[in-house]
């Protein structure tokens, strides 16, 4: 049976692809900062368990190694790794600032959590994911990662450069699929945080965005970036 770790699992992007994965089979760890939120998640997304399939929910922050080592012990419980989803990210300093007073320790939060992370669950998770006869890895990205949007300089940035790490260890580990995907706008809650007063309620519903992500995953496609938009078109 399939494995797959999903970060940020308890909303949103992430919780509909952990729903995704249950729904095709798969066993599923996810993970969240908020355990309330994380609790919830877990217990709806029990119901969408097929025999013999497996949910396990662990709270705690990417930034924190021990926090990830627990992940990689339960998914050693579970198998192999067969994907990782870094999905869990910050928007940053919000009300979304200029460059030219982006506070610090908010670009070094943002960095830690969209960039450094991702890579330290990817450098603990290889020798499980190498087992596995289709490693995969899917690093959730943005827009603003190519497009320069005013006051979306720390997120985009930061999200600029896991498309270019994803892109690198494409190539450093071959046998391992590596895809970053530009969800597209979404009526998520960070996309809210991002527009506070607005409403965002014509922006797609993650559980429209998952199954696009979940056929790049179980289909045949290569490492690459790849647009949400882009794959509803294959």
């Amino acid at each position: 049976m399939a494995v797959g770790l999903v970060t940020g699992g308890s909303k949103g992007l992430g919780r509909e692809l952990a729903a995704g994965l249950l729904d095709r089979g798969w066993s599923v760890v996810i993970d969240a900062r908020d355990s309330l939120a994380l609790r919830r998640a877990e217990k709806d997304l029990r119901a969408r368990l097929r025999d013999g399939a497996e949910l396990v929910a662990v709270s705690g922050d990417v930034t924190d190694e021990a926090h990830r080592r627990a992940l990689l012990l339960e998914v050693g419980k579970l198998g192999s790794l067969d994907l990782l989803v870094n999905n869990a990210s910050t928007l940053g300093a919000t009300p979304l600032p200029s460059l030219s007073s982006y506070p610090l320790e908010a670009l070094r939060r943002a960095y830690e959590v969209n960039v450094v992370a991702p890579l330290a669950l990817v450098q603990a998770a290889l020798p499980q994911l190498l087992s596995s006869k289709d490693p995969r890895i899917l690093n959730v990205s943005s827009d603003a990662s190519v497009e320069a949007y005013e006051g979306w300089g720390g997120y985009g940035s930061s999200k600029a450069a896991l498309d270019h790490m994803s892109a690198v260890l494409a190539v450093e580990e071959p046998s391992v699929r590596v895809w970053a995907v530009d969800p597209g706008d979404m009526a998520t809650q960070m996309h809210q945080d991002a527009f506070p007063g607005e409403d965002i309620s014509d922006r797609p519903q993650p559980s429209e965005v998952a199954p696009l992500l979940l056929d790049l995953i179980e289909g045949a496609q290569p490492s690459g970036r790849y647009r949400a938009a882009e794959l509803a078109n294959r």
